[in-house]
């Protein structure tokens, strides 16, 4: 491939990574995983990016490959592989109280969204990406009206899952 390519794919891939982050944060328990579904997709986003037409943003064909990318090996990884649970070891250099009350909520919400489907899943980090249903829908390749209706039964889902 052509320096032009690399140069404009690393910059690109450098302005959006926290989109592959927050996927990998999404689909995996422990860091060994994500750095490996990081990876994954990089390679993937890599090996596509000569067909980017640029028909869309590339954050939202960044998020289209990347999901399908996790989607794919976590329904392979479900059948084989299990990983444990991230450490939520907290380090404190001071000896000052501190109010742990919303990592607790979040981790309370990631362990909920870890009990959805890979879809559910990918709807509702799209969702809380602030992305439009319009947006949601192309990433996910359904209709608009599809990903409204599926986005209110997640919601009923979670609220079962938080408040039981």
């Amino acid at each position: 491939m052509n320096t032009e390519l690399e140069h404009s794919f690393v910059g690109l891939l450098g302005e959006n990574q926290n989109i592959v982050h927050k996927i990998c944060r999404l689909y995996t328990n422990n860091q060994d995983a994500h750095n490996d579904l990081f990876q994954e997709i990089t390679i993937q986003l890599w090996k596509a990016f000569p067909n980017f037409r640029g028909d869309s943003k590339f954050s939202t064909w960044m998020y289209r490959v990347g999901l399908n990318t996790a989607i794919t090996l976590y329904r392979k990884s479900k059948r084989t592989i299990h990983t444990q649970e991230f450490d939520n070891i907290q380090y404190k250099i001071t000896a000052e109280p501190y109010d742990d009350t919303e990592e607790q909520q979040l981790k309370l919400m990631y362990d909920a969204v870890h009990q959805l489907n890979d879809i559910e899943k990918a709807l509702v980090f799209l969702y809380l990406e602030d992305k439009n249903y319009t947006e949601i829908s192309d990433t996910l390749g359904i209709s608009e009206v599809n990903a409204r209706v599926k986005m209110n039964r997640v919601k009923t889902k979670l609220k079962t899952i938080l408040n039981p």
